[in-house]
């Protein structure tokens, strides 16, 4: 048996209508006067969490006292850019917060744990999406047109809340992509050279489950019954998926999506999508076992996973071409370099003229092929 650490994970509470438990879990943290954060496009979500803590007396907690929100900030944004955590903390320092709370997907709760990290307050998730960064210990920032990550026990949030109805709230493009998203974690750490048989485990339960859930999630026009139970096995999968992102090292995949999205500004969970079939079918040829996995998890695949996982793509409402997101063709050359500008361990050793015509077929959308 390989060689494995153990590793701390976050407080979660999962299922439906979980949301009104917040009262209690803020409790659970000490937390009397949170600073609240969201992007501006869920600012409504935003009020919903200040109504539930305002309206509510109290909690079961012994010594629990009444929370008052001290604040909130709602220009969270993709990439987690250094200047936006600035003004953020820029705003919280004239309050007397002591929790931070983050409601949205992967934007927001990178700003939280960004300004937790800074600051040492408790931080506290609510996604709404299946980005699963609520689950990791890994932060990303961009400044100055580079995105860099860094790992810390200390940036993983404190508790998660899932509600599996928070995630109907999000239109079916973005449920796709977030889902590709979140299964490009799961897909990566079954070849992370740290991976471990939990992690390893889990990954082949979270293909298996987003595979089969996403694509009931994102048909609007699918039987009620069989949605809503697809939305619960989805959440479940990227759980899994987020757990497995913060308990190995990424590869080939992430610093794709990274020198992509975070210096050229692209969509995150639209990158990921457009990225992981071709960073997948570069390293195939060194991952057998992997792939086998795959192909028995993700249905359709008739022993193999690529062919399962284009099949996958195609019942989804997805684009899989960056160009469709403004990435431009004269810009290939100058991704592949940043791909390259700093060494990263890969099953298959990084080669500039591949990971350039790499680059390329991801800006073109063009089918993933093994011939690199």
């Amino acid at each position: 048996m390989a060689a494995f650490h153990t590793f701390n994970v976050p407080r979660v509470i999962f299922g439906r209508g979980t949301l009104a438990k917040l009262p209690e879990e803020v409790a659970l943290l000490g937390g009397q006067a949170p600073f609240l954060l969201s992007t501006p496009q869920q600012t409504d979500q935003l009020e919903t969490i200040r109504k539930i803590l305002s309206s509510s007396s109290e909690t079961s907690i012994a010594g629990a006292g009444k929370v008052t929100v001290a604040g909130s900030f709602t220009e969270a944004t993709m990439h987690t850019p250094v200047r936006i955590t600035d003004k953020a903390i820029d705003t919280l320092k004239s309050l007397s917060a002591d929790l931070i709370i983050s409601i949205g997907g992967g934007s927001t709760i990178g700003l939280g744990k960004a300004i937790s990290i800074r600051t040492g307050l408790p931080h506290l998730c609510i996604p709404t999406s299946y980005a699963g960064s609520e689950m990791t210990p890994i932060l990303g920032e961009t400044a100055d047109g580079r995105k860099t990550t860094r790992s810390d026990p200390r940036i993983l949030p404190r508790t998660v809340i899932y509600d599996v109805d928070l995630t109907g709230t999000m239109p079916a493009t973005m449920r796709a992509t977030s889902g590709i998203n979140a299964l490009a974690h799961a897909v990566e750490a079954l070849y992370s050279r740290d991976a471990s048989p939990v992690v390893t485990s889990m990954a082949v339960e979270a293909v298996r489950s987003l595979s089969q859930s996403l694509p009931k999630v994102t048909d609007d026009n699918s039987d009620a019954e069989a949605r809503s139970k697809a939305q619960e096995d989805a959440l479940y999968g990227a759980w899994l998926c987020g757990m497995c992102l913060g308990n190995v090292s990424m590869s080939i995949h992430h610093k794709l999506c990274h020198a992509l999205g975070g210096s050229f500004n692209l969509p995150h969970g639209e990158t990921h999508t457009a990225v992981l079939p071709h960073s997948l079918s570069y390293v195939a040829p060194k991952i057998g076992p992997v792939m086998a996995q795959l192909a028995s998890a993700i249905p359709g695949s008739n022993g193999d996973a690529m062919v399962g996982l284009n099949s996958l793509l195609a019942k989804l409402p997805v684009k899989l071409a960056l160009k469709d997101y403004g990435f431009k063709e004269e810009d290939i050359d100058k991704a592949a370099d940043i791909a390259l500008s700093q060494p990263y361990w890969s099953p298959r050793p990084l080669e500039r003229d591949a990971i350039r015509e790499v680059v390329r077929r991801i800006w073109a959308g063009e089918p993933a092929r093994a011939d690199l």
